[in-house]
């Protein structure tokens, strides 16, 4: 049943803005206008968001260090009918940040979960990043040590996605060196930094060339998001013969004029169609 001006009892996931407060939806404003309550990640930061849009609510917090007492606390709450937000310092609850525990909490106890969708930095960062978008991982927070960093790149490397994770600024040219000596100088590499914020930036070459950038800087501050491009397709190697024997394949079996049949093959090998007809003008 619905409580008049009020929220239907749930645990409602709040995404908050990374940076400008401008980010704020409408429906995110109004769950917290509305809730009962509101678990914070750290209720200081929170209540600098709530003054700036002139809510009053009681907070609590609830963060990595009392997540699994702090959930069963939550959850009788909701059990009491309570509407109860969640939000972290930035973006959207559980993405590298407090939120997991209390959802499955929820979830166990036939309490309904409802996402309120808002900035997050990942998607922010990939959608400006000239990466490829239409697939993509994303890893959370790079580890802290070298030799486990260097191990998680080195799964990558012949990845077909864009990979994305989040690092510490005072780690970053230590997490570069390692991602060039496990991956090499040459992959593409886009460093999202403060997306959204004042000094909002993006770093775009490849891996030795954004390192280069950053060993440059010195000290590097803010958020920071680490975008890598998919491995590079290896061309298969073509000879002139071999060449010839498939546009003559094609044309046999598809019917295909042999213009046609070069371009399908250009399109086969992932090489200029210019090649295609110097390697076939050799052989006439």
């Amino acid at each position: 049943m619905t409580r008049p001006g009020k929220l239907q009892p749930a645990l409602y996931l709040v995404s908050t803005p990374i940076g400008n407060l401008e980010d704020i939806t409408l429906r995110a404003l109004r769950v917290l206008k509305e809730c009962d309550l509101i678990a914070c990640e750290d209720t200081r930061q929170t209540q600098k968001l709530l003054n700036h849009f002139g809510i009053e609510k009681r907070t609590l917090s609830y963060h990595e260090h009392n997540e699994f007492t702090r959930a069963a606390e939550i959850a009788k709450y909701l059990e009491q009918g309570l509407a109860v937000a969640v939000v972290s310092d930035a973006g959207t609850p559980g993405v590298s940040d407090p939120g997991y525990r209390i959802v499955t909490l929820a979830l166990e106890r036939g309490i309904t979960v409802v996402p309120i969708p808002g900035a997050s930095a990942l998607l922010s960062a990939l959608v400006a990043s000239g990466l490829g978008m239409d697939s993509f991982r994303f890893h959370g927070f790079l580890p802290p040590k070298s030799a486990a960093r260097r191990q998680m790149f080195s799964e990558v490397q012949n990845s077909t996605v864009t990979e994305i994770y989040y690092e510490a600024p005072h780690r970053l040219p230590e997490s570069l060196a390692d991602l060039v000596a496990a991956l090499g100088s040459s992959r593409r590499v886009v460093i999202a930094r403060e997306v959204t914020k004042l000094h909002e930036e993006f770093l775009r070459g490849t891996a030795e060339q954004v390192l280069a950038q950053v060993k440059e800087r010195g000290e590097v501050r803010g958020e920071i998001t680490l975008l890598l491009g998919r491995a590079e397709k290896t061309a298969p190697v073509a000879t002139d013969k071999s060449i010839r024997r498939r546009v003559r394949e094609l044309m046999k079996t598809e019917g295909l004029e042999e213009r046609e049949a070069m371009k399908r093959l250009a399109r086969e090998l992932g090489i200029g169609k210019s090649e295609i007809y110097r390697e076939m003008q050799k052989s006439k």
